[in-house]
């Protein structure tokens, strides 16, 4: 027995060692793994530490736990700038004896710990989550190159997860915070049952900018049957609840290569009102539960089709709600009688064949009852045929719904009807009145109340042309805090409308923003205005501003703007504006941007061409001045949050419609880790190019005068020129403050001295703002005032190879050198200088790889390049004429890298100059390199040519076809014509019909009331 117990400890003890040594013996080795299939499938930027990598055996036994803390996937071109997600802890768990036999890694769990995720679809279409490298194995079968990982995960577990998705086509975006999500499946089989958790405490889903579920609560329970050989996926067991609401799906997903099948059927699992009630926006608060409800739904629908590309399925939606009715426990009154019958119907997926009907909704708030129907069918175009009804007491409507910390009075009444076809070129015929009485609005927050406010308006449309159509604010007025706010507006027609409006009064931003608050912006100040304006938009388009009546004044004071996407704010302490027909003049404009101060007049033209028509620019003329402006405040990083709008590229974008010249004056300029100090000049915006003119600053102890423009026309490709004029700038400090210095240039931070430069660069712009250098071309000349050269390991080795101690250490002074800039790789043309007795001609290339090869040739004492030098001259030029020689030239090739240079002799002469050696050896380079520029622009303006073609072989098919059509429509019209004719003139004439003679009318039903 004791030889078994100490056995056992043994055997335990070993146990533990191995459990132990595991980790240790192996870790490299699933790392490089790890790296290995990282680099052959992604292709993304993922980040992690080696330190941030750990393996353990006891953590997930009796599999090999890998960990990975602070795991980021940052995306590359277009979302370069956009963390695709990043996770603060993620971890694998490996088969144990795949890791000890090393072929290959079997994975069997993931573990994701507070993940923060963002999926963005940008308007062309592309997802920053589409990353994955395409397999090559299955278009070539004789590689035979497999994963050195196994994907036959069994479980998997997602904690306290934040998931954003932002589709920017649609325009459709969707919010998830506090995910958990656990799931199970054997996916070593190929058919299995899928199991899957998912719950969130916080969800929204947005449409267009309008939220349709606002912090709702999702809770789904689904098991799916897996077929992993068939790509078929079916909806087994499963209830997904939003809010209150139970639904469930049936049905199939089959995914044959790109396209995806759908199947599918959905149903609410329960029948009460309360169920569709609790997912209405701003109905699911802390106050649900105690809201009474009454009635009956019924909700049910299919989403069934094909989607690839452009094809999408069918779907349709139908609900029912009968004899709905809900009260809040503490208001006098409820909503009684809701009655909704509604149906969405595509039935192949084409927005075209899309019809929505609302058959009836009806609704008493308290006393209010309010009435609508529409149908709608198609989108472009749309025909619609609906109504709305509402006559509301405000006061009582409240006593139904509560709007928190709001006291409302009026009578609105609403009374619309649209009947006819929405399209580019014809509306429904209109006629909407809206009218509010005597409205009152007192907010918490604000002890004065908004009071006096009525309204009348007006849309009419009697013929379905949209130039017949009239929108007509006849009224508006309201007092607020005494201070009154009154106006008016008319606009006839939609193509070209005209206008006549009036505003007068006073907008006190700080009250109305109490009254009113923005969410994620804090506003205040005042505005004083009185504007008017009447004319058509034909004259604007066209500039005939004297047929155009436009005056007024307006008045800014302590205007104060910061919200969530501007944090750093802005204020206006003061600023006047004058109006008339053709321009705003802006006088005494005062305030900051962030923590900068500006102070601004100037004009601004084209104001209404700019504001009421789409392919207007806005001219203005500005004089800015500045004490101190930190551009480094405007720079900021993104947070990863969801955002309104973002943009396709991550480049910055000029505007199309801004005609703008800036004339600036600023004292100090903060950017970046720069003080420019005394800038000035003119800043232009046009065109979508923004110009710099003859713009000077002083910074790092020189005077800088710069030029240039950047160009986004073609915003996938942005272009950039500059002309630079730098006097007197230090050598190391411009290395360590300019990366295009690093990149082209880094030789500048081993040198210790100033020089002047004028030169003239382009190139392209990457995403990250910063140039593409392998696009960069350029010339200029550089002057170096005084440099010293010491410790540089290139003129060391030079030194060592040639025994001339002079060369280690020594000063160039008023040097002229010409240089030039071919993609990318900075040429530094022949120059001379002297050190000593000994005559240097040096000339050469670096490329922003860091790789140098350059030229020297140095003129010599025959006697002062040590023996084994000599000999080796002697042997390649001749011993006898070695001797005979004074001087000789010795031929150097410099290659490597700065940090790393390779010194060898190439060559020896007692009668070539040392400059003639290097400037046919440099201008060798310059004919290559200019030779594969040639070829890359050649190419570059083929595949402009060949586009254009393109375009216009497209368009001239596209005329071709719209003619045909034409011809066909009026052949088939002129047939129907004949045929028309043809028959009324067959039919037989019939006499009229005769008329019944009208029923008396019954009294008796009268008399009875």
């Amino acid at each position: 027995m004791k030889k078994v117990v100490i056995g056992f400890f043994v055997f335990l003890a070993v146990l533990l060692a191995v459990a132990a040594l595991v980790p240790v013996l192996f870790k490299d080795k699933i790392k490089q793994t790890l790296d290995k299939e990282i680099a052959k499938n992604i292709n993304a930027k993922v980040l992690y530490q080696t330190d941030d990598v750990s393996l353990s055996l006891f953590r997930d036994f009796p599999d090999v736990s890998l960990g990975v803390e602070n795991l980021a996937i940052v995306g590359i071109d277009s979302f370069a700038t956009d963390t695709l997600a990043q996770v603060p802890a993620f971890r694998m768990g490996l088969d144990l004896m795949s890791v000890i036999a090393g072929d290959e890694l079997e994975i069997n769990s993931i573990t994701m710990d507070q993940p923060k995720i963002r999926l963005i679809v940008l308007k062309s279409g592309k997802a920053n989550w589409d990353i994955m490298i395409p397999d090559s194995i299955a278009e070539t079968p004789a590689d035979t190159a497999a994963s050195d990982f196994k994907m036959g995960i069994k479980k998997w577990d997602v904690n306290n997860a934040t998931l954003f998705y932002d589709d920017l086509s649609i325009p459709f975006g969707m919010a998830a915070y506090n995910v958990n999500h656990i799931g199970s499946g054997d996916f070593a089989k190929d058919v299995f049952d899928m199991k899957s958790q998912t719950t969130s405490d916080r969800f929204t889903m947005t449409y267009d900018g309008v939220n349709y579920i606002e912090n709702g609560k999702l809770d789904a329970d689904v098991t799916m049957a897996m077929d992993l050989n068939k790509a078929l996926y079916t909806f087994k067991d499963n209830k997904i609840q939003l809010n209150e609401l139970p639904f469930q799906f049936a049905g199939t997903i089959l995914m044959p290569e790109e396209a995806i099948d759908f199947d599918l059927t959905f149903k609410a699992t329960e029948t009460d009102f309360r169920n569709v009630l609790s997912v209405v926006p701003g109905m699911y608060t802390e106050q649900f539960k105690d809201i009474k409800t009454e009635g009956k739904l019924s909700f049910d629908g299919y989403f069934k089709g094909r989607m690839i590309d452009t094809l999408m399925p069918g779907y349709g939606t139908e609900l029912k709600i009968i004899n709905g009715f809900f009260k809040y426990p503490d208001l006098p009154q409820a909503a009684r009688n809701i009655n909704v019958d509604m149906r969405i119907d595509n039935k192949d997926g084409n927005p075209n064949n899309m019809v929505v009907n609302v058959r009836q909704l009806h609704l008493d708030l308290g006393k209010n009852p309010v009435d609508a129907k529409v149908l709608i069918e198609g989108l472009e175009p749309m025909k619609v045929d609906g109504n709305i009804k509402a006559n509301i007491d405000l006061t009582e409507m409240t006593k139904v719904y509560p709007i928190e910390g709001m006291a409302l009075r009026g009578l609105l009444k609403v009374d619309a009807d649209a009947k006819g076809v929405y399209s580019e070129k014809s509306m429904p015929v209109i006629d909407a009145d809206m009218r509010l009485t005597n409205g009152y609005i007192k907010s918490k927050d604000f002890p004065a109340p908004i009071q006096n406010l009525n309204m009348v308006a007006n849309i009419l449309n009697k013929t379905g042309n949209t130039d017949d159509t009239r929108i007509n604010v006849e009224r508006f007025n309201m007092t607020l805090d005494g201070e009154p706010l009154s106006g008016r507006a008319l606009i006839a027609g939609i193509d070209q409308p005209a206008f006549d409006f009036d505003i007068k009064g006073i907008l006190d931003l700080t009250k109305l923003t109490k009254i009113f608050p923005q969410e994620g912006m804090t506003v205040s100040g005042r505005i004083n205005a009185n504007v008017a304006a009447k004319g058509k938009m034909s004259d604007v388009e066209a500039e005939k501003y004297n047929n155009i009546s436009a005056n007024g004044t307006m008045a800014i004071s302590n205007l104060n703007f910061v919200s969530t996407d501007m944090p750093q704010g802005i204020k206006i302490s003061k600023a006047n504006a004058v109006f008339n027909n053709e321009r705003i003049e802006i006088k005494n404009l005062n305030g900051q941007l962030g923590k900068s101060d500006i102070q601004a007049n100037g004009s601004i033209s084209n104001y209404l061409g700019y504001a009421l028509a789409d392919n207007q620019s806005l001219r203005g003329n500005f004089n800015l001045s500045s004490n101190n402006f930190n551009v480094n405040e405007w720079m900021v990083e993104e947070t990863g949050e969801p955002v309104a709008n973002a943009q396709e590229e991550g480049v910055v974008e000029v505007p199309a419609n801004l005609d703008i010249t800036l004339n600036v004056d600023a004292k100090q300029v903060l950017y970046d880790n720069l003080k420019l100090n005394n800038m000035q000049g003119r800043v232009l915006v046009k065109d979508k190019v923004a110009k710099l003119d003859k713009v000077t600053f002083n910074t790092l102890g020189a005077t800088f005068a710069t030029s240039g423009t950047y160009n986004t026309s073609d915003i996938s490709k942005p272009l950039f020129d500059m002309a630079l004029d730098v006097q007197n700038l230090n050598f190391r400090q411009a290395f360590n403050a300019f990366n295009t210095i690093k990149a082209i240039a880094p030789i500048a931070g081993l040198l210790d001295g100033t020089f002047n430069t004028k030169f003239n660069f382009a190139g392209e712009m990457a995403p990250d703002m910063t140039p593409v250098f392998k696009t960069m071309d350029g010339a200029g000349v550089i002057k170096v005032l005084k440099a010293a050269v010491r410790d540089v390991k290139i003129v060391q080795q030079i030194s060592t190879l040639t025994h001339l101690e002079q060369l280690k250490n020594f000063v160039v002074e008023n040097k002229m050198i010409d240089a030039q800039i071919i993609d990318g790789s900075l040429v530094i043309k022949p120059f001379d200088m002297k050190v000593g007795d000994v005559q240097m001609t040096v000339g050469g290339s670096n490329n922003v790889n860091g790789q140098i090869d350059y030229v020297t040739a140095l003129n010599v004492p025959t006697g002062k390049v040590g023996k084994e030098l000599n000999s080796r001259l002697a042997g390649m030029i001749g011993g006898t004429q070695l001797k005979a020689a004074e001087r000789v030239t010795l031929n150097l090739k410099v290659g490597g890298t700065l940090a790393d240079p390779r010194v060898s002799l190439a060559g020896g002469s007692v009668k070539e100059q040392a400059s003639t050696l290097v400037k046919e050896a440099v201008q060798s380079k310059l004919n290559d390199a200019k030779l594969k520029l040639d070829q890359r622009k050649a190419q570059a303006e083929d595949s402009i040519r060949n586009e254009l073609n393109r375009r216009k072989l497209e368009a001239e098919q596209k005329a071709r076809l719209e003619l045909e059509k034409k011809r066909k429509e009026a052949e088939l019209n002129i047939k129907k014509q004949a045929t028309d004719k043809i028959s009324d003139f067959l039919k037989p004439k019939t006499k009229p019909a005769v008329k019944p003679a009208p029923t008396p009318a019954d009294t008796t039903k009268a008399g009875a009331k």
